[in-house]
């Protein structure tokens, strides 16, 4: 069996290519459907987030490998391959489970230590699995990854002291407001971290927001994605008194939040506190605002002096996670390669009896006038030959069974004497 996985993520491609290889319900049954119509390919696991897409696949071959992956998810997103060349990444074997165990460990995410991936692995796989499209090896490395991701959040801190602008954001925010369902959210222009920030507020419980931009168009679009409300940016001053907090991020020259319109707001709040996150350069929100009692701002520099502190907290216990991550990327190898060892052994020993009854008949055709004690003692020649021939092969394989890497060892094997060939079971 050979494991492998293609992806595409942040770091390997921009957000315009990764929108366009996103997978949906239909694209991860589409291409489950055109891998195993590869008849190698016997379990195939597809997954998209907002940050990556990527496939595990199992086959009888070593050779089914990155052409035929990338080719199988450019006709999927129906993008030209050349496209995701230079793009993607490739990991086999043991590097497949470490690349594995480091997403669901969240150690490969935008946000180191974000919580959403391992739900969102866990629902890849449980699709998959009722797609029939996972096996013995797929079953066994999802199951392990999700427990491996619940290990390092127990074990590690690292889901601790966010190191995002957005995500620190609404750790301040939570801080004021210790609750926030029920808040009401302002969001002023509608950028990529203004709508970054408003996910996480939703996440936590958010559900009134609000929307202002200069191009109502804008506004509206990103209202509709949290089922709230486009507002005129030229009377946003009007809805400051029910407003809990504020994300602005716009690219104004001026001012976009004045003091006096803060202060007007706070006396018809009763002083009822007001959030600000002003992330736009230059600033978008009046520093005076911070005069105003029970208002709060945090500005870009903030955010990033806060972001700095915590990736230095964040990076110590992923080092612990590293270390985790090893340790079960072994087990798992081991597990593997034990898995591997028997059929293995079995087939080369069935190859080694198949050349041997072939030979016989061969000779033994041709000379018949041998004694029945002749034939006996060739016959038990051509079973020694074989036996001492293959009786290193097996011992080695059998160690390999124990042995860091020993995998390799087992497909190398497999390959030199063309072995794969043999049936995989079915969990």
């Amino acid at each position: 069996m050979h494991l492998a996985v293609l992806g595409i993520n942040h770091k390997t491609a921009p957000v315009e290519l990764r929108e366009q290889v996103s997978l949906n319900d239909a694209s991860c049954v589409s291409l489950t459907g055109t891998l195993l119509d590869d008849e190698s390919i016997t379990e195939v696991v597809p997954f998209s987030t907002c940050n990556r897409t990527e496939v595990y696949v199992v086959s009888s071959r070593p050779e089914v490998g990155r052409r035929e992956l990338l080719e199988a998810l450019a006709r999927t997103a129906a993008v030209e391959r050349r496209e995701l060349e230079g793009c993607t990444y490739f990991h086999e074997g043991e590097q497949a489970v470490s690349h594995l165990y480091r997403v669901a460990a969240s150690l490969d995410s935008m946000v180191v230590g974000e919580a959403q991936i391992l739900g969102q692995i866990k629902q890849a796989y449980e699709d998959s699995h009722e797609r029939e499209s996972t096996s013995i090896l797929l079953n066994r490395l999802f199951r392990h990854a999700l427990e491996v991701g619940k290990r390092v959040r127990t074990e590690t801190k690292i889901g601790e002291n966010p190191v995002s602008v957005s995500s620190i954001a609404v750790e301040l925010a939570k801080k004021v407001f210790e609750d926030l369902r029920g808040r009401t959210v302002l969001l002023i222009g509608a950028g990529e971290m203004t709508e970054l920030t408003a996910t996480y507020l939703v996440d936590e419980g958010i559900e009134n927001i609000f929307v202002a931009n200069r191009t109502i168009e804008r506004a509206r679009e990103m209202a509709e994605k949290f089922d709230g409300r486009a507002v005129p940016f030229e009377g946003l001053a009007d809805y400051l008194p029910i407003t809990d907090i504020l994300i602005s991020s716009t690219g104004a020259p001026h001012y976009v939040v004045r003091k006096g319109q803060v202060e007007r707001a706070m006396r018809m709040r009763r002083n009822r506190p007001i959030f600000f996150i002003d992330i736009a350069v230059p600033r978008d929100i009046d520093p005076g605002v911070n005069d105003v009692n029970n208002a709060f701002i945090y500005d870009i520099d903030d955010l990033n002096e806060v972001a700095a502190v915590n990736a230095g907290a964040r990076e110590k216990e992923a080092r612990k996670a590293e270390s985790i991550i090893s340790q079960e990327v072994d087990n798992f190898i081991h597990w593997m390669s034990s898995l591997e060892v028997v059929p293995t052994i079995t087939a080369l020993r069935e190859m080694g009896e198949e050349i041997k009854r072939a030979e016989l008949q061969r000779v033994l055709g041709k000379l018949d006038s041998l004694s029945e004690g002749d034939r006996n003692r060739i016959e038990a020649m051509a079973a020694g030959i074989v036996n001492k021939l293959l009786h290193s092969p097996t011992v080695e394989l059998k160690h390999a069974a124990n042995e860091r890497g020993g995998y390799l060892y087992i497909e190398s094997m497999r390959r030199l004497f063309k072995l794969n060939g043999t049936s995989e079971g079915r969990d």
